[in-house]
């Protein structure tokens, strides 16, 4: 029965996850064409009907399957296929270790609305998505071009460099909550700080929220921060040489990556599925309280995740859509000179604080 629980929720997650990619492949195409002052996607059509460009969606995917898969002579066939495999299976399976609900009770069964509840959540996520830049580096190598190997040596170098701010900036949380498990996070989060305020992340740890949205950015490789990629300098960076569906393995983890950092700035940051003055027994503020069936709060609190997730992942489009490309050496510099002290200093105050408040 266990091994079934665990089965429908991965099918419920990964339903989740590639639920969200046609809608934020639509949701990028018409945002960015609203913030640039033009319409967008309009032409694809079934039977006269365009639904505001959602065929457009429906046509790459059926593109992406009939197209010719291209491989240059001189290219590692092997690690040529392997690349793509690499990057998305990472973006896949960090998604098991997030929290998406507290539990549903079902008879004298408790299920706890989380795929993998690991003890050590918060490493296992950053320890499997360090692993997608070796399918990114492969990819620029094995492609025999020096526009693909300059776009993984520098996401490689972008991915160290700024995976170092990504870490530190949540030693902050770790001492504050006292545990790695996300569950255990998202749960320490729902408590109210002077019985009004929630005990979320971006109220006890503002600065590494900064620290952390911005190496997010530079971690699923989004602007301002796509120097892999940089089609003004390196054609299409580490995928130059890539076509049909093994190009759509590429463009789906980087759409996967980004729900996976949308829902970790939630679960660290943002609560999680806790919602403000909603608890287990029900709704209480101040002095009023609700009683609420416990489906009712579970369902809730799962509508309550995925609309937190929703939000972040449009200001990951919004973001790439409003704001330049840096220049290499910008980007460096911002992750060494600036986000890296930063995210030490940070750690320092929190400690002297706590040792304070001890």
């Amino acid at each position: 029965m266990d091994y079934l629980i665990t089965l429908i929720k991965i099918i419920l997650i990964l339903s989740f996850q590639f639920g969200l990619l046609p809608l934020f492949i639509w949701l990028e195409r018409k945002g960015s064409a609203y913030i640039q002052d033009r319409r967008g996607p309009n032409r694809a059509a079934v039977l006269g009907f365009t639904l505001g460009g959602l065929f457009h969606v429906v046509a790459d995917v059926i593109k992406m399957f009939f197209k010719e898969d291209i491989v240059p002579a001189k290219a590692n066939s092997v690690l040529h296929t392997l690349a793509p495999v690499m990057v998305i299976i990472p973006a896949l399976l960090t998604f098991a270790v997030i929290p998406f609900g507290d539990m549903i009770r079902l008879g004298n069964r408790v299920i706890n609305l989380q795929v993998a509840p690991l003890n050590v959540g918060i490493l296992f996520i950053f320890a499997i998505s360090s692993l997608g830049v070796y399918g990114i580096f492969l990819a620029g190598w094995a492609s025999n071009n020096k526009y693909s190997l300059l776009g993984g040596l520098r996401s490689a170098a972008q991915m160290i460099s700024y995976e170092l701010t990504l870490g530190l900036s949540v030693i902050g949380l770790l001492m504050i909550y006292q545990a790695v498990d996300l569950q255990v996070i998202v749960q320490k989060q729902g408590t109210l700080l002077g019985g009004f305020l929630p005990a979320w992340g971006i109220v006890l740890q503002p600065l590494a929220f900064i620290l952390f949205i911005v190496s997010g950015l530079a971690e699923v490789n989004r602007n301002p921060f796509d120097l892999p990629e940089g089609e003004s300098e390196l054609v299409a960076g580490y995928h130059t040489e890539y076509s049909g569906l093994k190009f759509a393995m590429f463009y789906t983890a980087e759409y996967l990556n980004m729900i996976v950092m949308a829902a970790l700035i939630t679960t660290l940051f943002f609560g999680g599925w806790q919602v403000p003055f909603l608890f287990r027994d029900g709704f209480r503020m101040f002095s009023h309280f609700l009683p609420l069936p416990s489906l009712l709060i579970s369902l809730i609190q799962i509508a309550a995740f995925s609309l937190k997730v929703m939000f972040f992942c449009w200001c990951f489009i919004w973001t790439r859509w409003t704001l330049p490309r840096f220049r290499y050496d910008q980007l460096m510099k911002l992750g060494w000179k600036v986000m890296l002290p930063l995210a030490l200093i940070n750690i320092l105050i929190t400690g002297i604080a706590l040792m304070f408040l001890s």
